[in-house]
């Protein structure tokens, strides 16, 4: 019987370890416009989102948003929005990609009381769904399928 991540490579699959945190949370590394930053994975978060702390880090170009964000255990949150953004998850690529800014200090502050580091954004079901999304719960990996199979 072929183990999953060689049958996920042949299918064109990109695999990206997961680390998980005390908070029990995955978190993953990503580069938003060439640069490397820490998120937790949310496959209940409908967008990804940055921290308005990190608009200037990432090179963001941020526009008022109509729309409110909400959360488990939160009320409406201003939101801005981030449109053509370049996203790196190890060896998967998205051009173009929208991203929802929102004051992460609330989720940083629970992050940071209960010993874990804090991040700067969520990646959410929006980027797993265009990245065909398999998550090894295991053995602790993401698997992404890339942009060239996935069409």
């Amino acid at each position: 019987m072929k183990k999953l991540k060689d049958f996920l490579f042949e299918q064109g699959y990109q695999r990206i370890k997961l680390k998980k945190t005390v908070t029990n949370h995955f978190e993953i590394k990503a580069n938003i416009n060439s640069v490397k930053g820490t998120f937790i994975l949310d496959t209940g978060a409908s967008n990804s989102c940055v921290g308005f702390d990190e608009i200037e880090i990432f090179n963001l170009k941020s526009e008022d948003s109509e729309h409110k964000a909400s959360g488990a255990g939160t009320t409406e949150i201003e939101t801005q929005i981030s449109k053509k953004n370049k996203l790196k998850i190890g060896k998967f690529q998205l051009k173009k990609t929208p991203l929802i800014l929102i004051d992460l200090s609330h989720i940083n502050i629970a992050l940071v009381k209960q010993n874990a580091k804090p991040v700067q954004g969520i990646i959410g079901a929006d980027i797993l769904h265009k990245g065909k999304a398999i998550i090894d719960y295991d053995k602790k990996y993401l698997y992404l399928l890339s942009q060239k199979k996935s069409k």
